[in-house]
């Protein structure tokens, strides 16, 4: 496993965080092309861990970069939606605080050769969060003509993404300790 080799796995990693700021950009007077912008980022997240796994270019650097580059997407749109008044900023406090503890606890792990790898139910609250955070940036677009209110689903998505981040998070802390 080497530490920093330019790959695709890599590459869609990086371009994750410079999507970042274009979609806080866009997403305040083009909702749509921002949740564009972020559901692009989003499939990012997948296809370059699939990738890497996949070519067997897993790299330090990836292992490292890739949850953080996550992270990253995932708190500016929820930051973004505290902003737009359309989230509570308790509930974003929340997930952001938890990213932070289990993102800590992962390079702990790392500078210990420890790899912990991601649970279901991290993946499951990702999955949420990502659903959740796309409801609720479309919601008073041309999409509000659906037969259902995409805020309402968007929070219950947030609300799921809440519940599985606080259990998936106390499941990697016992992971973590057991490891360690």
């Amino acid at each position: 496993m080497s530490t920093l080799r330019l790959n695709l796995p890599t590459a869609l990693t990086l371009s994750r965080i410079v999507l970042i700021p274009v979609f806080v950009l866009m997403v305040y007077h083009h909702p749509i092309l921002g949740a564009l912008v972020f559901g692009i980022a989003s499939v990012t997240d997948f296809l370059d861990g699939y990738l890497a796994r996949r070519s067997g270019q897993i790299t330090t650097f990836g292992i490292i970069m890739d949850p953080i580059a996550d992270k990253f997407l995932v708190i500016s749109a929820l930051i973004v939606l505290v902003d737009m008044e359309r989230l509570s900023a308790w509930i974003a406090i929340i997930l952001i605080v938890r990213d932070f503890l289990i993102t800590a606890l992962r390079v702990v792990a790392l500078s210990k050769d420890i790899v912990i790898p991601a649970e279901l139910g991290g993946k499951l609250k990702t999955g949420a969060q990502i659903t959740g955070i796309l409801c609720i940036i479309l919601m008073g677009t041309i999409f509000d003509h659906f037969p259902f209110d995409l805020y309402d689903i968007g929070l219950v998505f947030i609300w799921l993404a809440l519940f599985l981040s606080v259990f998936s998070g106390v499941q990697y802390t016992v992971a973590f300790w057991r490891r360690i």
